[in-house]
């Protein structure tokens, strides 16, 4: 039972960022520690508008205690550069702040939402948990079962789709700076306002290009002239409809995984 072997650590910090990963692990967390299990969600700007209030209420409705920290990725060079390893840099930080916390407040262990769809992709952030001797409760679970675990326990956030920082809209090799983020997320609600809840702007430049899921994309070509507006007024120059649906991880398809160690 994956309540039990939460429950012998006898206390846990869950990064949390309230997805559906985290907000299982915090709600199974909640269930084996009680008051021993602490979620903590950190904020930067590289976390999209409305990402935090929707994590305060998955974190009221399980009952956890909740708070709040801030980390500073974009201090980082590695993270900055935005190269391939990005993501190992941002959870660099973010393990850093949640390892200082835990030991400061005398928490047994940090535990994150990784799951076992995860270990097919692109994961440098994984190398970094590693590091930090990070749990992942979820590691022999795949996302399907998640996603059930999370209806079954009547989250609010069993069928929200995946919220990556905002920096994964930036191609590789793109230097990653908060106006760039900013944009992005202007450009995003922009879209989202005009009834596309599924969504990435990629950036490139002076021009937003924008996904969205296979069930809206007709939509959006439709309205083109409308989408592309609203991404204009975010800020772009120019901005087009991605004739291919949304599909998470397609920034990493071109990527050339290093082999596996012996």
């Amino acid at each position: 039972m994956i309540e039990d072997r939460i429950r012998a650590l006898g206390s846990a910090v869950v990064a949390f960022s309230g997805g559906v990963d985290s907000s299982v692990v915090a709600a199974l967390a909640h269930r084996a520690l009680g008051d021993r299990a602490l979620a903590v969600t950190a904020v930067s700007p590289a976390v999209a508008t409305g990402e935090l209030d929707g994590a305060r209420r998955v974190a009221a409705h399980i009952g956890i205690a909740h708070e709040i920290v801030r980390t500073d990725e974009l201090a980082r060079p590695g993270y900055r550069a935005n190269g391939p390893d990005r993501c190992y840099f941002c959870k660099s930080e973010l393990y850093d702040v949640l390892a200082q916390l835990a030991h400061d407040r005398g928490y047994n262990a940090l535990l994150s939402g990784a799951n076992q769809d995860d270990q097919g992709d692109w994961r440098p952030g994984l190398k970094a948990a590693a590091e930090h001797g990070v749990v992942h409760p979820l590691q022999h679970t795949s996302k399907a079962e998640v996603r059930a675990l999370a209806r079954a326990f009547e989250l609010p956030s069993a069928e929200k789709p995946a919220s990556p920082c905002l920096a994964s809209r930036i191609p590789y090799g793109t230097a990653v700076d908060p106006e760039t983020l900013r944009l992005i997320d202007r450009a995003e609600r922009n879209v989202k306002a005009l009834g596309f809840p599924v969504l990435r702007v990629r950036h490139h430049g002076i021009m937003g290009r924008l996904e969205v899921a296979q069930d809206d994309l007709q939509e959006a070509l439709a309205r083109a002239a409308e989408v592309t507006a609203a991404i204009k007024a975010a800020g772009y120059r120019h901005a087009v409809i991605d004739p291919e649906p949304f599909r998470s991880g397609r920034l990493n398809a071109a990527l050339v995984r290093p082999a596996a160690s012996p």
